[in-house]
This record gives C-alpha cells, structure tokens and sequence, in this order.
C-alpha cells in the first residue's frame, strides 16, 4: 500500500469519525425530544448493570457503543424516532440535532486532519 493509499483511508476514518460523534445525542437532549422526565428516559433505555453493551432489545432506547463503564449513554436521533414511534406511539416525530460547540477534541481532529491534507498535497507534488 502506497503513502497516498494510506493517507486517503486515514482522512476517511477521521472525517467518518468526526461525523459521526456529532451525530449522537445525550440523555438531556432525548429528554427534551420524547418530553419526558429525566428518571422516565433511564427507565426506557437498554442498559445492564453486568453487561456495558446489552442486546438490541426492539421495546427499549437503545444506546449506542460504549467502551467504558464511565462513559455517557449517547444514542442515534434514529434510534430515538423509532423509539417515539413503535413503543411511545407518538405519531409525528422529528429529531433536529443541532451542532454542538467544538470541543477540544473536535478541534485537535480538525487540525490533524488539516496537517494530513496538507502532508498529502506535498506527496502528490512531488
């Protein structure tokens, strides 16, 4: 595999990355999308106290993948519309995911991947 090959598949899997982290929203925001208290959301969610990443179980929230314990339940805005719809029988539903403000991290991603396309430019000069 050539140095180009290798630069494309590396800005792929960070601009997939990043795209796909924005995606997600939290607890507080399925909150305010289903209208429901905070307690009720926990209640509908899939989780487990002896498996960190249970099942796809069709009458529950379903998170998305955590690799920690620690880490915060984040679940897809399609997982929350199928939800709303099948178990809560709410009719008509939308689910806007706003940007969130760049967080550090974003913003280190961002500069990487600005310095690969840069690398690769120089590359594809020479």
């Amino acid at each position: 595999m050539n140095t180009n090959a290798i630069l494309n598949k590396a800005m792929e899997n960070i601009e997939s990355n990043i795209s796909s982290s924005e995606e997600l929203v939290g607890i507080d925001e399925v909150q305010k999308f289903l209208n429901r208290s905070r307690a009720s959301v926990y209640r509908y969610t899939n989780t487990d106290v002896r498996n960190l990443n249970p099942n796809f179980n069709p009458r529950k929230l379903n998170p998305e993948y955590r690799s920690d314990q620690k880490d915060p339940l984040k679940f897809h805005p399609n997982e929350i519309a199928r939800f709303a719809k099948d178990i809560l029988r709410i009719k008509e539903v939308t689910v806007e995911v706003l940007n969130s403000p760049s967080s550090a991290t974003q913003n280190v991603l961002l500069q990487i991947l600005q310095e690969l396309k840069s690398i690769r430019e120089i590359l594809e000069k020479n």
